[in-house]
């Protein structure tokens, strides 16, 4: 098995839907940005780390977008895991959970 390979399912967080969907990378392996801007219907994509393997990729330029709408899922992981970021901002837009390895 080759060493980007994980276990872990990544997840689509839509802020118009309560559950996370599933998705895969096309490859098999790892997300490439040409599928990221499709998955996320943007151009630039940030890293919002949570712990040491899991990871948030999101729009960098979601807050800009009108309207732009209160990922509440993916905040309230971004809270749980690094509690410091609690009352500093918030995350937007549609954002895929995946581990670190599933972005190469």
């Amino acid at each position: 098995m080759p060493a980007t390979t994980t276990p872990y399912q990544p997840h689509l967080l839509d802020p118009h839907s309560a559950d996370p969907q599933p998705v895969s990378p096309r490859n098999g392996h790892s997300f490439k940005l040409p599928e990221l801007y499709e998955l996320l219907n943007c151009q630039t994509v940030d890293v919002v780390r949570l712990t040491d393997e899991l990871i948030l990729i999101i729009d960098d330029e979601s807050k800009l977008r009108q309207p732009c709408y209160l990922n509440l899922l993916a905040t309230y992981l971004w809270y749980q895991y690094q509690p410091a970021a609690r009352g500093q901002d918030s995350i937007v837009g549609r954002v895929i959970l995946c581990h670190d390895q599933q972005f190469r």
